[in-house]
């Protein structure tokens, strides 16, 4: 068999951990290969060079070619790639994750699957957004009062502060054009925020559809914990640039440079990973079994028996 040219398939220990990574790269109207281990982004202005470890998730918008190469590589280093419409506002497909361990995956499919349990992780998210407040014995209809007035007060409160007119949140997800420019620039925000919540919360191992608040859709758990970050991140943005932004500049391009540069300084990866840790209750170090490709049986009295082994020798 011929040899491949290029970089080797680094191990699982070799990669950067998921908070050490940038957050999100946006591309459109470029072709994407590869070159050592590095994606190259061919488009007008020339090539650009990107090292697919170090990114969180790969956001490709209309326009893009990848190549089967890119793909390989990206799949290697355990970057997400996530397929999205004009101006990142619509999310239509995603890729792989890092994590080869089923551990945190395994936890967050019992918790959701009992109602009590699911209640309780349900209340600790709402927790973290009323800290000075305990909700441990309210509703769920209640804790849901509480955080639409918590949200419509957020608005008010930036509209005053960034001078920007705000009536209601409105939008058509198949006409960018058609929102109000404070609408634009909210979709923009929060599908920025959506990708890199689903690359974080894939990369260590969790279902993006199985949600404790949210239910019935694929992404139902990103929207858990995108929720969590929403004041402080994707409105904040949206309101600061579309206080800077007129009716002919590109909102959505503005609107992704401020979530990229929020993400960074807002240290968001790091906070997602600690957030989810605590909301489903594990450890912050991941198990010995986690950083090596290990796969068992289930069995109803051991639990886990080793795989790879003929079972016929022993009936």
């Amino acid at each position: 068999m011929k040899d491949y040219a290029g970089a080797r398939k680094p191990e699982l220990l070799e990669l950067p951990r998921v908070d050490d990574r940038i957050t999100f790269v946006y591309v459109e109207h470029a072709k994407i290969n590869r070159q050592d281990s590095a994606i190259t982004v061919t488009d007008s202005r020339g090539v650009a060079r990107v090292p697919a470890a170090m990114v969180s998730v790969l956001m490709l918008g209309p326009g893009t070619e990848i190549t089967h190469r890119a793909m390989e590589l990206i799949g290697d280093t355990g970057t997400s790639v996530i397929w999205v419409g004009e101006r990142g506002v619509r999310l239509y497909a995603h890729g792989r994750a890092l994590t080869r361990s089923s551990r945190l995956l395994e936890r967050q499919a019992k918790l959701v699957s009992n109602r009590l349990s699911r209640l309780a992780v349900a209340r600790k998210m709402y927790q973290l957004r009323f800290p000075n407040e305990d909700v441990s014995n309210l509703t769920m209809q209640q804790l849901r009062g509480r955080e639409g007035a918590r949200i419509r007060r957020v608005y008010r409160e930036y509209s005053k502060r960034f001078g920007v007119k705000w009536a209601r949140r409105e939008y058509d997800p198949s006409d960018f054009e058609s929102g109000s420019l404070i609408n634009q620039a909210l979709s923009a925000a929060n599908v920025a925020l959506y990708g890199l919540v689903y690359s974080v919360i894939t990369a260590i191992g969790l279902a993006p559809g199985l949600g404790f608040i949210h239910t019935s859709h694929e992404l139902s758990f990103v929207y858990d914990i995108a929720d969590l970050y929403k004041a402080a991140t994707s409105i904040l943005v949206a309101f600061e640039v579309a206080s800077q932004t007129g009716p002919e500049e590109d909102i959505g391009r503005k609107v992704r440079l401020k979530m990229r540069d929020a993400f960074v300084d807002g240290r968001i990866i790091k906070a997602i990973v600690k957030d989810t840790q605590y909301l489903l209750d594990v450890d912050d170090e991941p198990a010995d079994e986690e950083k090596v490709d290990i796969i068992h049986l289930w069995d109803d009295k051991s639990e886990l028996v080793k795989y790879g082994v003929n079972y016929s020798k022993f009936n």
